[in-house]
């Protein structure tokens, strides 16, 4: 089968650096060109370094690749062949679309490593990929939103029934995802629902019944002077400890954060969560855990597979 009637399936995410060297040139490609400070490279090599000195994203994402490419093999053996393409590491977008046009593929179906749809992040992805396309005439078809997907969610409210029996009976749950600036969302962007749409799935799946079990925060703003959407996690999780202290709650109290946002793990979990947010808690006196992510997990890749097939 030649590759002009085989379908390249373009997986994109957000990349990382993979080596302490690369974390300067990431960093300065996130800002646009602009060399962070001194003082905001200090402190990323600081939160990598609390991880050993990388993030395991690279890993993470390759084998998300691999699994995503046995799902569609077992289903249409040899007609598929995935790549990745990265936001900020190599190798970037356009250098694999580029690598695919040279190829002689087709087409490309781009789907991005990201549940739920934002023009600034899903939108850009997509955008980026019909850009470098274009001038080789290949057409790019793309999965925009995968929030309600049954595997997705069903795996999530497994995993948080779980963690949440183990956890104290007063305990909140929240569905996070990665904030993004509030001008975005008041020009009417749909990642606010989104969010809210995988949220009352798995809360559903998991049994969690009405709001007053779980609610939605969000984590990680980028560092700019403009409002980023909230409320952050971090604070969140001082309301509560208020709310509680001004109540006289007897016994321990938990929160369960379920990132949703994010399908991998990387500093905004393993750095943001399992030690910024699960510090705050513990010095309040809250139970604190957090949901497994995706990463390979077979189930969920065969059920991307699927949506990929349709895209076509």
């Amino acid at each position: 089968m030649s590759n002009a009637s085989r379908v390249a399936v373009l997986l994109m995410a957000y990349g990382t650096p993979r080596t302490r060297e690369e974390i300067e040139p990431y960093y300065t490609d996130i800002r646009r060109g602009r060399p962070p400070t001194p003082e905001a490279l200090a402190d990323l090599t600081a939160r990598y370094d609390a991880l050993g000195g990388t993030s395991p994203l690279a890993a993470r994402t390759e084998a998300q690749r691999d699994a995503l490419q046995r799902a569609l093999d077992a289903v249409q053996p040899g007609r598929f062949e995935v790549s990745l393409g990265l936001k900020h590491a190599e190798p970037k977008i356009e250098a694999a679309v580029d690598a695919i046009a040279a190829a002689g593929f087709g087409h490309i179906v781009g789907l991005v490593l990201a549940p739920h749809y934002s023009a600034y992040s899903v939108g850009q992805y997509l955008d980026r990929a019909r850009a470098a396309a274009e001038p080789h005439g290949v057409p790019v078809s793309g999965v925009e939103s995968w929030a309600t997907e049954p595997a997705f969610v069903d795996f999530v409210a497994r995993d948080l029934a779980a963690k949440l029996a183990a956890l104290p009976e007063n305990t909140k749950v929240f569905f996070t995802a990665h904030s993004l600036p509030q001008r975005i969302i008041d020009a009417g962007d749909p990642y606010p629902q989104e969010l809210r749409s995988t949220a009352e799935a798995v809360a559903a799946a998991a049994g969690l019944g009405d709001w007053s079990n779980w609610a939605i925060a969000w984590q990680s703003a980028g560092r700019t002077p403009e409002p980023w959407l909230g409320p952050d996690i971090l604070q969140v999780i001082d309301d509560l400890a208020a709310a509680q202290t001004d109540e006289q709650h007897d016994g321990q109290s938990g929160v369960l954060v379920s990132a949703v946002g994010f399908v991998a793990d990387h500093l905004e979990v393993l750095y943001d969560l399992d030690i910024e947010a699960a510090h705050r808690a513990e010095s309040h006196g809250i139970a604190f855990a957090r949901t497994a992510c995706v990463n390979d997990d077979p189930t969920v890749m065969a059920a991307l597979a699927r949506r990929v097939i349709e895209a076509v």
